[in-house]
C-alpha cells in the first residue's frame, strides 16, 4: 500500500540525556530522509530532551520543534478525559518507548497514524513482517519504527547541520593539506578505555607515516594533554584550544579527519555523527547494543583475542582495521 506522505509527525521520548540523544541522532536523520518536507515535533514526555539545549544546534533542521518536559507519559489518569496535547493533531505519531501505560496515553493525541512497538505493536497501525526480531542495539529499534512509518526501508542520509561559525573554527584547528587521523582515548568508564599507552603506540606509527595523529579529549583526559605533546609533538590536540568546546565542534572536527579510533564512548558517536570512517574498541560492553551508527564501521572486540578486558586488544590489530578502513595510512 502506498501511503501518503505525512505533513505533521510527532516523536515521543521519556527524556534525552547526552548519550541518549547522540545515539538518536541515525533515526532523526533517516526519518528526515524519509519525509523532507514534514514538520516534526519532537516530545520529551517525562524530562528533559538535550535537543532543547545542549544538542539543540545539532538539530536544526532535523526537528522543527522540542516540546520539552511536556510531562505526558505517565498517569493513569490522563486515559482519561482531556486529550495530551488537546487542540493538536498530526499525521503520523511515532512512541520510541514500550511501556504499554505511556503508549496507551500517547495514543490519545490526536493522529491519522500510529507507530508503536509496545506490547508487541499491538497498538500500532504498522507491524514488522513476520520472524521480525527486536535488534539489539537502541538505534536499530528506532531505525525500524522509521522504517514502519515510512512503509520502506530508511537510511540515515539527512546530513547534519554545519555552523560555518564551528566550521570555520574547524578549518582553522585543522587546516587543510594535511591527513589527520583522529584518537578519542576516553569513554565514561575507564574499565572502557583500551590502555592510553596503546593509543599512542599506534598514533606514533600514524605519525612515522606523515600523517598527524589528532587526540579529542574531553574534560575527564585533560590530564593527558603533556604527555600527547612529550611523545607526539606533531600531534594535534584541537579541544585543548577552545573553552568549553561543544559537541558540535567535535562533529565538525570529524569530518576533516580520514579515519579515526575510539572507545565506547559519546565521543565515539559523535565521530559516527560525522560519517567519518571509524575503528570502534570493544571489551566489558556489548557493541551489539552499543556500538556507534557510523556509514563505515569496523569493531575490535576484546573477546575475539581471549578476554573482556580493554588491554586484551593489541595495537596491530587495531592498526590493521584502521588500515582497512582509509588506505594507505601506514
Amino acid at each position: 500500500m502506498t501511503l501518503s506522505p505525512p505533513a505533521s509527525i510527532l516523536v515521543y521520548v521519556g527524556l534525552d540525556a547526552v548519550g541518549d540523544g547522540l545515539m538518536k541522532l541515525p533515526f532523526l536523520r533517516a526519518l528526515r530522509s524519509a519525509f523532507p518536507e514534514a514538520r516534526i515535533t519532537w516530545m520529551a514526555g517525562k524530562g528533559h530532551s538535550v535537543y532543547a539545549g545542549s544538542l539543540a544546534p545539532l538539530v536544526q533542521g532535523l526537528v522543527d520543534e522540542v516540546l520539552d518536559q511536556a510531562d505526558v507519559g505517565s498517569r493513569i489518569g490522563e486515559l482519561f478525559g482531556r486529550r495530551p496535547l488537546s487542540g493538536r493533531s498530526f499525521d503520523l505519531v511515532i512512541d520510541t518507548q514500550r511501556r504499554l501505560l505511556t503508549s496507551l496515553i500517547v495514543r490519545r493525541i490526536r493522529h491519522r497514524r500510529f507507530i508503536s512497538a509496545a506490547a508487541g505493536f499491538a497498538l500500532s497501525d504498522a507491524r514488522p513482517t513476520r520472524g521480525w526480531r527486536r535488534p539489539p542495539a537502541m538505534v536499530g529499534q528506532l531505525l525500524d519504527l522509521a522504517t514502519l512509518a515510512a512503509g520502506r526501508p530508511t537510511e540515515a542520509l539527512a546530513p547534519l547541520p554545519a555552523d560555518p561559525a564551528v566550521e570555520a573554527l574547524a578549518a582553522s584547528l585543522l587546516p587543510s593539506g594535511q591527513t589527520y587521523v583522529g584518537f578519542a582515548p576516553g569513554a565514561g568508564g575507564r574499565h572502557k578505555c583500551w590502555p592510553f599507552e596503546r593509543f599512542l603506540e599506534l598514533a606514533a606509527r600514524i605519525q612515522a607515516a606523515k600523517n598527524v595523529p589528532v587526540f579529542l579529549l574531553g574534560p575527564n583526559e585533560a590530564a593527558w594533554a603533556d604527555d600527547i605533546r612529550t611523545a607526539l609533538p606533531d600531534a594535534r590536540l584541537p579541544l585543548q584550544a577552545v573553552d568549553k568546546a561543544p559537541p558540535a565542534l567535535t562533529i565538525a572536527l570529524g569530518r576533516r579527519l580520514t579515519a579515526a579510533v575510539a572507545n565506547d564512548s559519546g565521543t565515539g558517536h559523535m565521530l559516527a555523527a560525522a560519517d567519518v570512517p571509524l575503528v570502534s574498541l570493544f571489551g566489558p560492553t556489548p557493541p551489539e547494543k552499543f556500538a556507534p551508527a557510523a556509514r563505515r564501521l569496523t569493531v575490535v572486540r576484546a573477546q575475539d583475542f581471549g578476554a573482556d578486558s580493554m588491554d586484551a586488544i593489541p595495537v596491530d590489530a587495531v592498526a590493521q582495521a584502521l588500515e582497512r578502513m582509509a588506505k594507505p595510512l601506514l
